[in-house]
């Protein structure tokens, strides 16, 4: 047989299979994740700039409170502008050294401090320059060397211009937002798993009409079912509908082919008979050769016509057979024919597997195979039936392998063997179309026919076909 290039359609299912579900889950979950992600990273800095602005409003409380204090009431509306050192303030790590908690005071006009917090203890308290700004807020590093955050702005007293200044150390602030991070991203990570379990039970049971329709296909292709269940979702049971049409049109199709068959045979058989009997009542050398070719001809007519019904058969949707009974009947009827030669038919048949095809036509392709070597055999014909792995082929095979103890055959004549009507011995009974049948019908099925040497001796049969 002439191999046949591989094509896509032939790669392994591993490799072009891809999975529905799994497509769904992962595109859902990627973009869950990465919204999830965002939303933690905007929820972060909302909170980091709703911390700022809270941060930045108890400051301004101090500025306020640290401008009432300066201004002196005896001196204020006089002709010379006099302010104090603010005393009494409210929060009292500004007293504490190196609290963290820090204020000071200057002329605008001027870098020397006026005034100081007792917090700075000396230390100088480095912010940027306020220019022409009237305030300014913004990080800094403190006299620890720690970040804080500060606010400073310009006041006048008195036609005076001061700068006031106030800062704060931030370390508290920025666990408090590092705490709310981790909480946040455990949240999102909580929600986040249990939002992909939802989706993957979403796109399950979205997807489980398509799982009736895959097992209503598979019950009408075994054979169990005529027709595929159309109960299904009305997104997808137009397409039930369209398959039971392809399925009733198939099987019209098969029909018509079995009925033209049928009319071709009665319409050729009864001209053969006539010339036939004719020949047969005008005896002579025209007669005989008349009835010779005439046999002939209707021999070339019952080939043809029972491959035509074995092609028609195979393109039916939904035939199938259990393999595992046939060939245990034929085995049975093997050994009680061939017993009185002694013949022994012993048989390793795995169970479960279907043969995609007619019953009748595995029984003539198996029984051709077993009546044959059970002729030849000196005493022994195995059978044996398994499932095949081929790692180039998407399709199920199964293997029928048939062996016998004979003479077996040269490989010149397993090449001749196979050809149609060839007899390779007239001493046993038979017409020489029983391996040329078999290799035509493995054709039609997709399968193949081989003669191999066999392992106990004689001939060994080796026939692929596929499997449900």
């Amino acid at each position: 047989m002439t191999a046949e290039p591989q094509t896509e359609s032939d790669a392994p299912a591993s490799v072009r299979q891809r999975s529905l579900a799994g497509r769904l889950v992962l595109v859902a979950a990627v973009w869950s994740t990465l919204a999830l992600v965002i939303a933690g990273f905007i929820l972060v800095g909302l909170y980091r700039a709703a911390g700022e602005r809270a941060f930045d409003s108890q400051l301004e409380v101090h500025l306020n409170t640290i401008i009432g204090e300066m201004v002196s009431p005896e001196t204020t509306g006089s002709a010379t502008p006099g302010v104090k050192r603010p005393e009494n303030l409210p929060e009292p790590r500004f007293s504490l050294p190196l609290s963290g908690w820090y204020w000071t005071v200057r002329k605008a006009d001027g870098t020397d401090i006026l005034f100081a917090s007792p917090s700075l203890v000396g230390d100088p308290l480095t912010m940027p320059p306020l220019g022409d700004r009237e305030s300014l807020s913004g990080f800094a590093q403190g006299p620890r060397n720690e970040e804080v955050r500060f606010l400073q702005s310009r006041i006048t007293i008195e036609d005076v211009p001061y700068v006031i200044a106030v800062a704060a150390e931030t370390a508290g602030f920025r666990e408090e937002v590092s705490q709310f991070a981790r909480q946040v991203g455990l949240t999102l990570l909580i929600f986040g798993v249990g939002l992909i379990g939802a989706i993957f039970l979403q796109v399950r049971v979205g997807l489980r009409p398509l799982s009736r329709l895959r097992a209503s296909l598979s019950a009408v292709r075994m054979g169990d079912a005529e027709s595929i269940d159309e109960n299904l979702p009305r997104e997808i049971a137009p397409l039930a509908v369209e398959l039971n049409a392809l399925i009733l049109s198939n099987r019209e199709i098969v029909e018509r082919a079995r009925t033209h068959v049928g009319n071709l045979a009665h319409g050729l058989k009864t001209p053969l008979s006539v010339i036939a009997n004719e020949a047969r009542a005008n005896p002579g050398p025209l007669a005989d050769k008349v009835g010779e070719q005439a046999a002939v001809m209707s021999t070339q007519i019952q080939h043809h016509l029972e491959r035509a019904r074995m092609a028609a058969q195979r393109r039916v949707i939904g035939v199938s057979c259990e393999v595992e009974p046939v060939l245990n009947r034929l085995v049975r009827a093997m050994d009680k024919i061939y017993q009185r030669r002694g013949i022994e038919v012993g048989a390793s048949i795995s169970g479960g597997i279907r043969f995609r095809g007619e019953q009748q036509d595995m029984e003539e392709m198996a029984g051709n195979l077993i009546d044959n070597a059970c002729k030849w055999a000196s005493s022994q014909v195995t059978v044996k039936v398994q499932v095949l792995n081929e790692g180039g082929s998407a399709r199920s095979m199964f293997e029928l392998v048939v062996e016998d103890d004979g003479p077996g055959l040269s490989e010149e004549e397993r090449k001749e063997a196979v050809k149609r009507g060839r007899r390779l011995d007239e001493t046993v009974p038979g017409t020489g179309l029983g391996l040329s049948i078999v290799a035509d019908l493995a054709a039609l099925y997709g399968g193949r026919f081989e003669l191999e040497r066999a392992d106990i001796g004689g001939l060994k049969t080796r026939l692929v076909l596929p499997a449900l």
